[in-house]
């Protein structure tokens, strides 16, 4: 899909078709993190802090579990 960018006021704007929206689950009112990597503009919803903390959580559990088997294999 190919698209082109519309004057909004002093800006510009990517106007996201209804169906994109629907497949990624996103409202108008969905935070979205934009990032770039010199050439491409990647956006995705923004990262939930709640789901951030539980796998962090998970990850100290797992590494006090078995943090030195993992040293031995590594």
């Amino acid at each position: 899909m190919v698209k082109t960018l519309v004057k909004h006021g002093n800006s510009y704007a990517l106007i996201i078709d209804k169906p994109i929206m629907d497949l990624l689950k996103i409202t108008p009112e969905t935070p979205l993190e934009i990032t770039t990597d010199g050439n491409a503009l990647v956006m995705s919803p923004e990262a939930d802090p709640k789901r951030r903390e539980k796998f962090e959580k998970a990850l100290a559990e797992g590494n006090k579990r078995y943090g030195r088997m993992l040293k031995r294999l590594a």
